[in-house]
C-alpha cells in the first residue's frame, strides 16, 4: 500500500494516507534526493516536509558513496523515553521545581574536558568517569548499556571548542523535554518491557548535539563522500550522535530531578532513538548507506518514538521491519506552517496566556513567544493520521500513547 506520487521515480516511496496534509515542495525535494548519484532506494514519512533543500522526514540508502548534508546540521538529534514508577504530580508544584532546576548552575563542577571527551567517545555511559558530577547522575549512567551500535568515534581534536558548555541544554526550534503521561496503553506486553504502565509519569526528552552538528555539516559540506572520507566522516558522526545522547541524558536526568525520580528503584526503563544519521545496513540483500534525517528507525521488534506536539500525545511504537520503508517510521507529526507563517497567524489568534497552555491541560515553560508561535500545535499536521498511516503501511504497531503534563523549552 505505497502511495507513490507519480513525480517521483520508481525507486522512491512516498507513505501517506488520505487524512495526511501533504505538501508539493515536500514531494519535489524527495525526487530530488532520489535522483542523486547512488541512491537506490528513498522513502518518504507520512510527517514528510520541506527543509532547506532537503526533506526532513526522508529515508534515503545508497551504495559506496554518503552524502553529509542528508544529515542536516543537527546529527545525532533522536529522542529519549525514561518510564517512572511515579503515578501522579501536581501539575503546578512540577512547573516550579523545573523552574528552579533550570535556574539552577548544572555541570559546572564537572571537569570540562573529560566531559567532551568522555560524552564524544563513549556516549551517556561515560559520563560515570567524569569527576565532579553528582554520584546519582554517575551512579545512573554507569547502567547505560555498554554498546550503542555505532562505529568508533573520530577524532574530536576539530571540535574542542567548548561544546562541553552546551551540554544539558534544549536549544531551539522544535526541541523539548517535558514530563508526560501514559495516557493509552496498547500493547500490555511491550509497555510492561519497557516499564511503562497506564498513568504512570515519564520523561520525553527531543534534542541533538546543539552546536556541534552544525560544526560537523559545515566541515564537511556538501560533497558526495567516497572510499576513505566515507570512514572518516562517519567516525566524526558517532562522536556528534554519542555527544547528542548525552545530551538527552542529562535533560532527563534534570527533569527526574524535578520528579524526585533520582532513586534506581523509581526508574523502570529508559530507551534511546536517533532519527539524525547514517548507518550500514542491509537493503534487497546488498550492504547499504541508510540516512535518515527527521525519520527514526523501526526494525522489526525494536521500540522506536513518533512524537506529538505540546498539544498532541506522543507515541511509543514497535517497529515492523518494513523493507519497503526502509525500515523506518515518522520521527514525529512533522510540520505544516513554516516558522514565519506560524509566528504571523497564531500570534493573532492566541493570547500569551493561551499560547502557554494546551488543549490536553499541559503546559508549556517558555519565555519566547515567538517560540510559543512557532511550536504551536497548530503549525504541526495531526498525530493520529500519521500514526494511522504508520500501522496501514505495516511500518510499525502501536505500544502506548504519552500525553504532555509540562514542557519545557528553555
Amino acid at each position: 500500500m505505497n502511495c507513490n506520487d507519480s513525480t517521483l521515480p520508481a525507486h522512491a516511496a512516498l507513505f501517506s494516507g488520505p487524512d495526511v496534509w501533504m505538501e508539493g515542495e515536500a514531494t519535489a525535494q524527495l525526487a530530488a534526493v532520489a535522483a542523486l548519484r547512488g541512491c537506490v532506494q528513498a522513502a518518504g514519512m507520512p510527517d514528510l516536509h520541506p527543509g532547506r533543500g532537503f526533506p526532513i522526514g526522508a529515508v534515503v540508502a545508497t551504495r559506496g558513496i554518503v552524502y553529509p548534508h542528508l544529515v542536516g546540521s543537527d546529527a545525532g538529534c533522536g529522542a529519549r523515553m525514561v518510564a517512572t514508577a511515579i503515578d501522579r504530580a501536581s501539575p503546578d508544584k512540577l512547573e516550579r521545581r523545573i523552574r528552579n532546576i533550570w535556574s539552577e548552575p548544572f555541570l559546572d563542577d564537572a571537569n570540562a574536558s573529560a566531559l567532551f571527551e568522555n560524552a564524544w567517545s563513549y556516549g551517556p555511559r561515560g559520563l560515570a568517569g567524569v569527576d565532579g558530577l553528582p554520584a546519582s547522575l554517575r551512579a545512573m549512567a554507569a547502567l547505560e548499556p555498554d554498546h550503542d551500535g555505532l562505529p568508533p568515534s573520530g577524532d574530536p581534536a576539530p571540535f574542542r571548542a567548548g561544546f562541553e558548555r552546551v551540554l544539558g541544554t534544549i536549544g531551539g526550534g522544535n526541541h523539548f523535554a517535558e514530563v508526560s503521561s501514559v495516557s493509552q496503553v496498547v500493547d500490555d506486553e511491550r509497555a510492561q518491557s519497557l516499564g511503562v504502565r497506564k498513568n504512570s509519569l515519564v520523561v520525553l526528552v527531543h534534542s541533538g548535539s546543539r552546536g556541534l552538528g552544525a560544526a560537523l555539516s559545515t566541515r564537511w559540506g556538501l560533497r558526495p563522500l567516497l572510499d576513505g572520507d566515507i570512514d572518516s566522516y562517519l567516525g566524526e558522526l558517532s562522536g556528534a550522535c554519542r555527544f547528542a545522547r548525552t545530551n538527552r541524558f542529562l535533560l532527563a536526568y534534570r527533569l527526574l530531578s524535578a520528579l524526585g525520580a533520582l532513586r534506581m528503584s523509581v526508574v523502570r526503563g529508559a530507551f534511546d532513538v536517533t532519527h539524525n544519521d547514517v548507518r550500514s545496513e542491509i537493503v534487497a540483500g546488498v550492504s547499504s548507506w541508510i540516512h535518515r534525517k527527521g525519520a527514526a528507525p523501526a526494525h522489526e521488534g525494536e521500540c522506536t518514538l513518533v512524537l506529538g506536539s505540546r498539544g498532541a500525545a506522543s507515541w511509543i511504537m514497535r517497529g515492523r521491519g518494513n523493507e519497503s520503508a526502509l525500515q523506518s517510521v515518522a520521527h514525529g507529526a512533522g510540520r505544516r506552517m513554516g516558522r514565519s507563517e506560524a509566528r504571523e497567524k497564531i500570534r493573532a489568534r492566541y493570547r500569551r496566556t493561551e499560547l502557554s497552555r494546551s488543549s490536553t491541560g499541559g503546559r508549556v515553560i517558555c519565555d519566547d513567544r515567538d517560540l510559543l508561535s512557532e511550536e504551536h500545535p497548530d503549525a504541526y499536521k495531526a498525530i493520529a493520521p500519521i500514526i494511522a498511516s504508520l500501522e496501514a503501511h505495516g511500518m510499525a504497531s502501536r505500544v502506548a500513547a504519552l500525553t504532555p503534563i509540562v514542557t519545557v523549552k528553555l
